[in-house]
Parts: C-alpha cells; sequence; structure tokens
C-alpha cells in the first residue's frame, strides 16, 4: 500500500507569494530593480506596509537591497530569481517529484521570427563593463530576434576584464566599444535597460515610449582591489546572463517577437 506522508504546514515560499502586497511587490520586482517610494506608488500601499513586506521577503532571501550609486539615500530592491526558482520547485516537490525540477539554466525555444527584431539599448555610466557584458550577452542568447547595442552617459572605454570574462564564457566580444548614449538618441527602441543608477537619472526621452527598466547593479570597475574585482566581474556576468534569459523568456510569453 501506497503512504502519503501529509506536511502540516504549507512551505514557507507558498505563504510568502500568498499574501497579495508580498505578491504585489515580487510582480514588480521581477520586472525592474525599484526604490521603495516607486514601490509604494506602483502597489498603492502606504510606506509602513511596503517596508513590513520587504523585509518579510528579504528575511527568507528573495528579495535583496543595494544602496543606489547615484543617490547613497536611496536602496534598489530586486528580486533573488535564482533563489525564487530553486525555492518554487522545492515546494512543488513536496506535493509529487515531478514538480520539483528546478529551471537551472532557464533554457528557452527561440520563437520563429515573424516580426523584425526587437531594439534593445542597455545604458550605464562609462559604457566599459556592465553594460557592454549585457550587450554581448544579449546578442548571443537573443540571436537574430534582437537587434542590440549599449552607450554610457560618460563613455571610456571597454574594460579588459569584461573582455576576459566574456571570453572565458565563449561569448563573443569583437563588436564591443564604448559609445556616447548621444549617438542613439532619437532611435527608436522596444527596451531601454539601465545597469546603474546614475544612468537611470540621466537617461533621455526616446521615441515611440520604449519600456524601460532598471537592474541596478555594482561597478565592477570601480573596484581597486584586482581579486575582487575579478569576483565582481564574474559575479556580474552571471547575474547578467540569467537576467537576460528570463528577460527572453517574458518576452517570448507574451508574444512580442
Amino acid at each position: 500500500m501506497l503512504t502519503i506522508s501529509i506536511d502540516q504546514d504549507p512551505p514557507i515560499l507558498l505563504k510568502l507569494l500568498a499574501h497579495e502586497v508580498r505578491w504585489q511587490l515580487l510582480s514588480a520586482l521581477v520586472h525592474s530593480d525599484y526604490r521603495v517610494q516607486e514601490l509604494v506608488e506602483r502597489v498603492n500601499r502606504p510606506m509602513n506596509l511596503i517596508s513590513y513586506h520587504l523585509k518579510q521577503l528579504r528575511n527568507y532571501q528573495l528579495v535583496t537591497e543595494r544602496r543606489s550609486s547615484a543617490d547613497g539615500r536611496d536602496v534598489y530592491y530586486s528580486v533573488d530569481l535564482a533563489r525564487l526558482n530553486t525555492l518554487y520547485h522545492e515546494s512543488g516537490r513536496q506535493l509529487h517529484p515531478a514538480l520539483g525540477e528546478p529551471i537551472t539554466n532557464w533554457q528557452r525555444v527561440p520563437a520563429a521570427v515573424t516580426q523584425p527584431p526587437l531594439r534593445v539599448l542597455f545604458l550605464c555610466t562609462h559604457n566599459s563593463a556592465r553594460s557592454q557584458i549585457a550587450e554581448a550577452l544579449l546578442r548571443q542568447i537573443g540571436g537574430n530576434q534582437v537587434t542590440v547595442f549599449s552607450a554610457g552617459t560618460q563613455p571610456s572605454t571597454v574594460h579588459p576584464m569584461a573582455l576576459t570574462v566574456l571570453k572565458d564564457q565563449n561569448i563573443e566580444s569583437s563588436q564591443l566599444y564604448s559609445k556616447h548614449i548621444d549617438t542613439f538618441v532619437g532611435q527608436h527602441f522596444d527596451y531601454v535597460i539601465t545597469v546603474c543608477d546614475r544612468a537611470r537619472e540621466a537617461c533621455p526621452i526616446f521615441p515611440d515610449d520604449p519600456e524601460r527598466i532598471h537592474w541596478s547593479f555594482e561597478d565592477p570597475a570601480a573596484i581597486s582591489d584586482p581579486e575582487e574585482q575579478t569576483r565582481v566581474f564574474k559575479r556580474t556576468l552571471v547575474e547578467l546572463s540569467n537576467r537576460i534569459r528570463l528577460f527572453l523568456l517574458v518576452i517570448d510569453r507574451d508574444g512580442r517577437q
């Protein structure tokens, strides 16, 4: 006879997701990083309530916080999508083993190209590290479904370590060079993604009102210790890769390609 074990309590993740405010917060943060004031406006709840539920999500490491490099008084909140994915499938496994397989690489089957490629622009301050890595990753992962560019508000040169971590992962980087944001003013884009807090504040208005997304990343080029800088560059590549894969999955789901 099959013996079925029935847990007394549902997994903590399901309890967290079941609350309306926490669900709304996560629904906003899976799309973009936001400051608490922006979450108050989006969820339309009082500041103290938003802060309380953000703390609950932080306690279980579903949401992380990082102080803004543009204004140290501000804090950006982000969803740890990899942890959310793991906990979600662990919760499913408690119901049935078939529900317990996490999508570790977020593989996608590219949709048939029936429309012009989506135009995506990544922005940061110096266009030397974060936005260059993002450009190379999206160009390789998205293939002919996207046309991707990057630029900076104060462009310099591509950081050697950015090229190194891309090469280590066999990501093509020969097309990368630093460009000023003014190069693209007046051009059409479907998405403008800022990967730097300062660039978000200085982002110009583009024609046709492209969807704006913010991913708050530490600047690895600003780190002086060589070992720590290498570690942060590698981490940035991994986190950008995860975000880009999920970005493409959402586009596929919404039929934008």
